[in-house]
């Protein structure tokens, strides 16, 4: 398979693809043998439809993002053409326009959001207390917990936060007041910033619940300067809002109902909720009848 895959990048090379297009479809179809591998695969042939759909099933399974799975499909499509050519598999046993992951007509509004597998990346990069600190580590659950919008989770105040009922109360859009309910995990964090690191700031008796070096309330834009850095560690694209998706979106995928999920977002309406995030219920829905 090393061999096959190093003629693959020679034969790109030779039909002109840009060095970083040929590192990219290898890299697709080394990882595509590597499954195969790990399926015990002891076929000869080096592709065949049963193989691809298994791999594209497998690519879907792990929560992988449509437009990474469309690459990595059209990477084998390409890997296919060279096969034929060279006399090694008799056909062509993907085609792009049926075999690409489609996304549900009229669902322009579909957000993006983190993966489950992104979401664990995410977790365990704030556990390296080298790289990142007790506020920022508590700023990532936040995000993570709450769907807050990042001017609201810069404007948490002290008294907002019952210990006692675990309640955080927000002041959203329009002065609306909503309720959200905090993970014991995240009243520990809020503890633990309380009473460690946020002690040696010079604003420690800041009403704000987030502090600077500089002022007695964060800025939003240290927030997303501080997910650009993350995003350079991580190697994927994080921002604020991206989190407020991954919120929402969660909830929806392990069952909460919409109402719920609509007044946890500090949505005006219900309708709002399902114009942004429905459309992925029903691609869930979708994939749920793929496995079969």
């Amino acid at each position: 398979m090393n061999e096959l895959q190093s003629l693959f990048g020679q034969w790109l090379e030779e039909e002109g693809r840009a060095a970083k297009t040929v590192e990219s479809y290898v890299g697709d179809v080394k990882g595509f043998n590597e499954f195969l591998m790990d399926k015990g695969n002891d076929s000869d042939e080096p592709l065949t439809r049963f193989s691809f759909v298994r791999f594209k099933q497998h690519l879907i399974e792990i929560g992988l993002a449509v437009t990474t799975i469309n690459k990595k499909i059209n990477s084998l499509k390409v890997y296919n053409d060279f096969l034929e050519k060279r006399g090694l598999v008799s056909e062509s046993f993907i085609q792009l326009k049926r075999d690409r992951v489609q996304v549900a007509a009229g669902s322009e509004h579909v957000v993006s959001a983190l993966s489950e597998e992104e979401v664990e990346r995410f977790l365990f990069f704030l556990e390296d207390r080298a790289k990142v600190t007790q506020r920022n580590r508590l700023i990532g659950y936040l995000l993570l917990y709450t769907g807050l919008r990042v001017s609201e989770l810069v404007s948490v105040k002290l008294m907002d936060i019952d210990n006692l009922t675990a309640v955080l109360t927000v002041k959203g859009k329009g002065g609306k007041i909503r309720e959200i309910s905090l993970r014991q995990d995240v009243l520990q964090l809020i503890k633990q910033y309380m009473q460690g690191e946020r002690q040696q700031s010079n604003f420690a008796d800041s009403e704000y619940l987030l502090v600077s070096q500089r002022s007695p309330k964060m800025h939003r834009d240290a927030v997303r300067d501080w997910l650009a850095n993350c995003s350079d560690e991580l190697k994927m694209k994080l921002h604020p809002h991206l989190f407020r998706h991954t919120f929402a979106t969660r909830l929806l995928r392990k069952g909460v109902d919409l109402t719920t999920v609509s007044k946890l977002a500090g949505h005006s309406t219900i309708n709002m909720t399902a114009k942004f995030y429905i459309q992925t219920t029903r691609q869930e829905k979708q994939d749920a009848v793929d496995k079969l």
